[in-house]
C-alpha cells in the first residue's frame, strides 16, 4: 500500500500546519522552510529558518493555490523542488537520528519511505552515539 497525501495550499495556512501534516505521514522526518535557497547536496543555515507561525501568503514568492502531492515513493529532492517551483519556498527535509535531526543533504535521492525507515531503525536501536555520516546536522 502506498501512502499518499496532498498538502493543500492557501494563503492563510501556516507553515507549521504543513509541517504537522507532513510529519503525521512520516513520523521520523520533518520539513523546515528557509528564506534562502540551498543548492543540491548543500544544507541550510539555521539562522535562515522561517518562523513556522508565518502563513503561506506572507512567505510565498509564486502565486500557487492548489495541492502539493506526495507519497512514500517521492524523493526528498522532488518534494524540496516542488515547494521551490510552486511557492518559491526553500524547503529542507530532516531525518531523525537518535536525538538529532539531520538534514538529508547527501541522501536527497532517497524516497521519503527510505528516509523514514532508516530513521525508524536508528530510533528503535537508540543509536544516538554516532550521527549518520552521510548527512549533516543543521548548520549554524
Amino acid at each position: 500500500m502506498i501512502y499518499k497525501m496532498e498538502i493543500q495550499i492557501n494563503k492563510t495556512k501556516k507553515l507549521k500546519s504543513i509541517q504537522e501534516e507532513f510529519q503525521s505521514y512520516f513520523p521520523y522526518l520533518k520539513i523546515e522552510f528557509y528564506n534562502n535557497a540551498h543548492s543540491s547536496g548543500e544544507g541550510s543555515l539555521k539562522k535562515n529558518t522561517l518562523d513556522n507561525d508565518l502563513t503561506i501568503g506572507a512567505v510565498q514568492k509564486h502565486e500557487f493555490l492548489d495541492a502539493i502531492k506526495i507519497d512514500e515513493l517521492t524523493k526528498v529532492s522532488d518534494i524540496e523542488n516542488a515547494f521551490a517551483k510552486n511557492l518559491g519556498l526553500s524547503a529542507q527535509v530532516f531525518r531523525k537520528s537518535g536525538n538529532l535531526w539531520l538534514q538529508t543533504t547527501t541522501t536527497d535521492n532517497w524516497t521519503l519511505a527510505e528516509q523514514n525507515k532508516m530513521a525508524a531503525e536508528k530510533y528503535e536501536v537508540n543509536d544516538e552515539a554516532m550521527p549518520d555520516p552521510m548527512d549533516r546536522q543543521e548548520l549554524e
